[in-house]
């Protein structure tokens, strides 16, 4: 249990679990200084329609609450990126997990912003400084696969942080975490998690956006010729053998297979997107950092294609007839590159 001088942050993934230890703290009275949620810049729709409802819930019984995010700073020559999918674009990969390295996208993205927002925060520093902890409340629940989660770090020592899950000291489960939420008067949140995370299930997709599937083909795109391991997102197809589903190792092939985006729309993606981001790349290295353009505003020309043509239709984005016409104007003396483009 948190000491009286320990100040008490709840790290908010923005799903069931994590949102119904919040209301139980927060109705009975438990201390909670501050609840902190890091966005990755790529949750899905209904989590990013969830974030503003449940924050509002907090602010209206005097609970602080702060959006995070990590904030790149080195880029080289390339164009400036600001989320997670942006970044696995920029550098022609996949989400470390996919790779079986452990969730360090999840540490960059969502552990070292709220870190870093933590060692500003003045109740924190006061604590530190008379060598006590942070209480950091975690949203694992006492479900089976959270239980074993649980015994892989409980041991861990933190010397800022004391862990405490409250969900596995009340014996909580999934199905009581929905009816806590259910009695507090709140929509159900819905999965957390990014939109191409390996975690997401098959069956999951049917509800995605049309702007979320095309995601999920362009960044498999993407990374596809350098991959070596694993074939996509799902790593490596599964036959549904020993109680697992069947399942390609891409994303994209159950996307095509159950005609979640048409046939045509999936192979102009593939056929063309990647090679216009490294040709847009190519032009913004050319261009000081101050000044160039970034990743976001290349999604925003291949989101515009999504939104204005129609399926089947081929999509011009920018760059296939040349990049150095449509951004030159952001600096003097663009010039566009003259080598072979290498993916």
């Amino acid at each position: 249990m948190p000491q009286p001088d320990q100040p008490v942050v709840a790290a908010w993934g923005a799903g069931t679990d994590s949102t119904a230890l919040i209301i139980e703290m927060v109705e009975s009275g438990q201390r909670l200084d501050y609840v902190l949620h890091a966005d990755t810049g790529d949750e899905r729709s209904h989590t990013r329609a969830f974030i503003p409802v449940f924050m509002d819930w907090l602010r209206q019984r005097g609970v602080p609450c702060e959006i995070v995010r990590y904030q790149p700073t080195r880029f080289k020559n390339h164009p400036p990126y600001q989320s997670l999918g942006e970044n696995l674009l920029t550098n022609a990969t996949l989400p470390s997990i996919t790779f079986g390295r452990g969730s360090t996208c999840a540490l960059k993205w969502k552990v070292a912003p709220q870190d870093k927002w933590m060692r500003g925060w003045p109740p924190a520093i006061a604590a530190w400084s008379r060598g006590a902890k942070v209480t950091k409340l975690i949203g694992y629940s006492a479900s089976p696969r959270d239980l074993k989660r649980y015994a892989d770090q409980k041991d861990l020592e933190d010397p800022r942080y004391e862990i405490r899950t409250p969900l596995v000291e009340w014996g909580w489960t999934r199905e009581m975490c929905v009816e806590r939420i259910a009695a507090a008067g709140l929509p159900q949140p819905k999965k957390s998690s990014c939109a191409f995370c390996v975690a997401v299930a098959p069956q999951e997709l049917h509800a995605y956006t049309r702007r979320e599937l095309r995601m999920i083909v362009l960044i498999e795109a993407r990374a596809r010729p350098r991959l070596r391991t694993v074939e996509g997102l799902w790593r490596t197809t599964t036959k549904g053998a020993r109680g697992k589903p069947a399942r390609p190792g891409r994303m994209t092939d159950y996307i095509r297979a159950e005609g979640l985006l048409p046939a045509a729309e999936i192979d102009d993606i593939e056929a063309n997107a990647p090679l216009d981001l490294i040709r847009f790349r190519d032009v913004a290295g050319d261009i000081p950092e101050a000044l160039r353009p970034t990743m976001a505003q290349w999604l925003a020309v291949f989101a515009s294609d999504e939104e204005v043509r129609g399926p089947g239709e081929r999509p011009l984005y920018g760059g296939r007839e040349g990049w150095t016409t449509l951004i030159s104007h952001q600096a003097v003396g663009v010039r566009a590159r003259s080598t072979p483009i290498q993916l």
